[in-house]
């Protein structure tokens, strides 16, 4: 087979020139990601050579090395100026930090929080600059809501507002979907969804006067069912789906949405092993009886531990999150979704391609691994008539929590 007709002598050298100017260009972080990328494209043309006529090799080599390269490449970023972004939900964790980056970085920042005297609240006050303003705001308020938006159409008057970043969020208990009282429900959708829909509509005349960015942060719960997430979930998914329309109908204002997907991270409602522990107490106290019986105490506090050692294997670094927070303000095209943390390739691999019960299985063994309930416990009183009646009616599939 004829081999690759790779250049000699002077032209060699004209040709690693190019080479080079074209990597400059491309503006590449120098670092393994970059070395590997150019080893593996060394080995692909080794085996081009070998395998394929020179065109063909050409076309494979250079589609692969764009591809490869681009992806490597720096993003385009904006300027800062004089930009100004409002972060809900500052008090700790996520809005904290990343309040605390941008302000760095020259930002004018407003930062909601729930309590002005809270520690976050008093960390930004002690550590940021006077362009930092802390607003006090409860999303389940409108009246807090409507003050705050005044506030920033009188304080962004002269800068425009370039951003929201939507990051406020709540999860209340830790349960089936059946164990948790409609009002959890009703509780997240008015923090988690209504607050942010409010927000957006009310800077939205704002946002679409400076062609400005919408940032929404989410959760891969919203994606797929996390055993025992379900209002929070619920809430997330719609909020999602909420920005993908918002995305779609501001193109023609110039106004990019994007929407970040994070891991598990440590933020400080993750540390909290004493407020989890009351909530699942709560629950217990106010759970009717009847549920109590069916699903038993053990099975929540099996829930409740499970859910705390997936908490203690959280991501203590929330730079990642942080850091796509910040690209999707500033990057000249932000992603639509942004998934920072380790292992989330693999969870959402799993959930789009995989079938359903294997999907269910895994969600199970990754988070919350399965328990069965006292009423379907062996020996427990009624559970052989029910299953009398199972077999009068006809098969049916195992009603433990792996069932599919």
């Amino acid at each position: 087979m004829e081999s690759w007709p790779w250049p000699s002598g002077g032209a060699w050298l004209l040709v690693a020139a190019r080479a080079l100017l074209q990597l400059l260009r491309a503006d590449l972080r120098l670092g393994r990601p970059l070395l590997a990328a150019l080893a593996l494209l060394a080995a692909l043309d080794w085996l081009c050579q070998r395998l394929l006529p020179p065109l063909a090799a050409l076309a494979v080599l250079a589609a692969t090395g764009w591809i490869v390269l681009s992806r490597l490449a720096r993003p385009q970023r904006l300027p800062v100026a004089t930009r100004a972004v409002l972060i809900t939900g500052c008090d700790s964790g996520f809005g904290n930090a990343t309040a605390k980056k941008l302000d760095a970085m020259g930002f004018t920042v407003l930062a909601t929080v729930l309590d002005l005297n809270s520690p976050g609240a008093l960390e930004l006050r002690a550590c940021c600059s006077s362009r930092l303003k802390l607003l006090q705001m409860d999303l389940t308020k409108p009246a807090d809501i409507s003050r705050v938006l005044e506030f920033t159409k009188v304080h962004t008057a002269s800068t425009g507002l370039w951003g929201l970043v939507n990051n406020a969020g709540q999860n209340i208990f830790v349960a089936d979907a059946e164990l948790c009282p409609v009002a959890t429900f009703r509780t997240c959708m008015e923090v988690n969804f209504f607050g942010a829909l409010e927000m957006t509509k009310g800077l939205l005349p704002l946002l679409r006067r400076s062609s400005g960015r919408i940032v929404t942060v989410s959760s891969p719960a919203g994606d797929m069912p996390f055993p025992c997430l379900a209002a929070y979930g619920t809430s997330k998914a719609a909020l999602a789906l909420l920005m993908g329309n918002f995305s779609c109908e501001l193109l023609p204002w110039g106004v990019k949405v994007s929407i970040i997907q994070p891991a598990c991270f440590k933020t400080e409602s993750v540390k909290d092993v004493h407020q989890w522990e009351e909530r699942k107490q709560q629950l217990l106290a106010t759970l009717p009886q009847e549920l109590l019986q069916a699903y038993g105490e053990d099975y929540i506090e099996h829930l409740n531990g499970q859910f705390l050692h997936s908490l203690s294997q959280a991501l203590p670094d929330l730079s990642p999150v942080v850091d796509a927070i910040t690209d999707a303000l500033l990057a000249a095209q932000p992603r639509r979704r942004y998934y920072p943390g380790h292992g989330l390739g693999l969870i959402y691999f799993i959930h789009y391609y995989l079938p359903e019960g294997l999907r269910q299985r895994f969600l199970q063994s990754f988070f919350i691994s399965p328990y069965v309930p006292r009423a379907l416990q062996a020996g427990q009183p009624g559970l052989t008539s029910a299953r009398d009646i199972a077999q009068d009616q006809g098969p049916r599939p195992d009603p433990s929590p792996t069932a599919q």
